[in-house]
């Protein structure tokens, strides 16, 4: 399938003052961003990948996309707020992504999954990741299927946004939109927004039964009850004891 390249000098322009690093392929944005940190790249630098050889999700898996068939892209960011709040920027980056597909006008179900994944109709359309680069800077990667057909999805429970029906396949469009969005979230953040409730009513996660696998390899079980002011998901677990979870990777149960 041939499919068409991004518009640089065009998503240049409409993400301004933010700056557009497009390549053609890369191992990893994220890895990229990263070293521009170190190398001192100002915040609001977005490293753009037609093609992803080496992308990674939560729990180090693979994002696996072909080329030009969704977006690789990774935003350095160097918060002036709290490190103690910086769990939240890949919450805000998920509220970002949904705001964009809604924008897109999809029939599908727009949901997100805690902490990092957006779902169409139950099926994964988008992971993020958030990294810290070097001290007083983080990276948020977004990893979003556009144009993937069936046979071309990594897992049997992905989906694209062509495959929910989302009409607009111009990723220079989808990319502008969802970059903006993201910028005004997390502007507003920076200025003291609370983005909770807008994040719950978007998360598919709250008032489900689900099972985390913890980052020491344990799990923990439960009913997913609210997400706290510092971002963690709070589990009723089968004792009946509330547990806050900053990190781990959640199943759906029911």
């Amino acid at each position: 399938m041939k499919r068409a390249p991004i518009n640089g000098p065009v998503l240049a322009k409409a993400i301004a003052p933010w700056r557009l690093d497009l390549r053609e392929e890369t191992g990893s944005t994220n890895a990229d961003a990263s070293a521009a940190a170190k190398a001192g790249a100002l915040e609001g630098n977005v490293i753009l990948a037609e093609a992803q050889t080496n992308g990674r999700g939560r729990m180090d898996r693979s994002w696996v996309s072909p080329p030009r068939a969704g977006l690789a892209l990774s935003i350095l960011l160097r918060p002036r707020i709290e490190m103690a709040r910086w769990g939240w920027l890949p919450l805000l980056a998920g509220v970002a992504l949904a705001e964009t597909v809604a924008a897109l006008e999809t029939t599908a179900e727009v949901a997100l999954k805690w902490p990092n994944d957006l779902l169409l109709d139950g099926r994964k359309c988008a992971g993020i990741l958030a990294e810290a680069a070097v001290p007083g800077a983080v990276v948020v990667g977004v990893g979003l299927n556009v144009s993937l057909e069936r046979a071309e999805l990594p897992i049997e429970n992905a989906t694209s946004l062509q495959l929910a029906g989302v009409k607009e396949d111009d990723r220079t469009v989808i990319a502008g939109l969802l970059i903006n969005r993201f910028r005004e979230r997390y502007d507003a953040w920076q200025a003291g927004e609370d983005v909770r409730e807008t994040y719950l009513l978007q998360c598919g996660t709250i008032g489900r039964q689900v099972r985390i696998l913890l980052p020491d390899g344990s799990e923990l079980a439960g009913e997913a009850t609210t997400v706290d002011g510092d971002g963690r998901l709070v589990i009723l677990d089968n004792r009946g004891e509330l547990c806050p979870i900053a990190a781990g990777d959640v199943t759906h149960v029911r």
